[in-house]
């Protein structure tokens, strides 16, 4: 089977299933070409991409879109010539849901239950298609690594609001009030629709005169390593899909703790979640002052769930399947 390959943000997540789709079928990416003129630069780029785009759909039996973002919309106003199958992980269903001709899309996979039902709600005549596949991690990228407790608290994601890494850093501070042993690290790099918020983030820091406690490493190129030096995890968002990072903490042998933000349950059992500071700050006192053992039994625990849920091995199968699923229907 022909099945094409169509990403318009990042790939970061779909190296393993790309593989497996290779594994099974014949499959092309979706480049979006440009042509350097001095005049209709606009014009003909935009005729350009849409000739190719269009032979891009009627060449393939399937296209799987990564990311239900301006490459779904654009093809589903072409005529149909194929199957559509698209995996939309968050920020898609806020800011392009409405700009899909959803009639066109044969099954929509959502990565966790919460955003199922936000999903049916909004587009009640296609809840028929949506498919619930939870993000994942590879395992074998990500190994479980015992090593000896030293209070190093962790979070990385896109430096930006939604991510409220301002607002950790003020639970820290009162964390060292009563108990300064510990050290936050915070990876992530700056974003170009928020610059500020990253200058803002360093300086509070300055500030509160925590510099010595907080570390800052940008953009995190190796993320098996980085996890290697942290104890506890912290997602401290106030909306996702069903974040990544904090399974390959996990994955990696970091305890895990998140702000309760729709869906998070999906992710962790209910006593690793909080709502407020408060609750963050006697959370994390709580297991800091665990023995060793009861500290790798809780690690251990949340290692099994990750095994249990989120092994990329068996995700990348079950799209696989839905793929062939919709390829080999009558009339795709």
């Amino acid at each position: 089977m022909r099945v094409g390959i169509a990403i318009q943000d990042t790939g970061a997540f779909f190296h393993e299933i790309r593989t497996e789709l290779a594994a099974h079928h014949q499959i092309s990416s979706f480049t979006r070409r440009t042509v350097n003129t001095p005049f209709f630069y606009d014009r003909l780029n935009q005729r350009l991409y849409q000739r190719d785009l269009r032979n891009f759909l009627s060449t393939n039996d399937v296209v799987f879109f990564e990311w239900a973002s301006e490459l779904l919309a654009d093809a589903t106003q072409l005529p149909k010539t194929c199957g559509i199958v698209t995996r939309a992980h968050r920020y898609e269903i806020y800011h392009w849901a409405d700009k899909v001709n959803w009639e066109r899309v044969d099954k929509i996979i959502l990565v966790s239950q919460a955003k199922q039902k936000e999903f049916a709600a909004r587009f009640p005549g296609q809840a028929h298609k949506i498919v619930v596949i939870p993000e994942a991690v590879s395992l074998e990228r990500f190994k479980f690594k015992q090593r000896p407790y030293q209070g190093n608290l962790g979070t990385m994601a896109r430096l930006q609001p939604r991510k409220r890494i301002y607002e950790l850093i003020l639970a820290f501070y009162e964390l060292i009030q009563e108990n300064d042993g510990f050290h936050l690290h915070i990876g992530g790099s700056k974003r170009a629709n928020f610059p500020e918020y990253f200058d803002i983030l360093h300086d509070l820091v300055r500030r509160l005169k925590i510099e010595y406690q907080v570390t800052f490493y940008g953009d995190v190129k190796e993320p098996q390593d980085w996890y290697d030096q942290i104890d506890v995890f912290i997602s401290n968002s106030y909306s996702e899909g069903l974040q990544v990072s904090p399974m390959e903490a996990i994955a990696s042998g970091c305890y895990c703790l998140s702000h309760f933000w729709d869906g998070a349950d999906e992710l962790l059992p209910v006593e690793n979640l909080y709502y407020t500071d408060r609750e963050l700050i006697q959370k994390i006192l709580n297991f800091h002052t665990l023995c060793q053992e009861e500290k790798q039994r809780k690690q251990a625990d949340l290692l099994a769930l990750v095994r249990e849920k989120f092994d990329v091995d068996r995700t990348k199968v079950q799209i696989r399947q839905l793929v062939e699923e919709v390829g080999s229907r009558p009339g795709t």
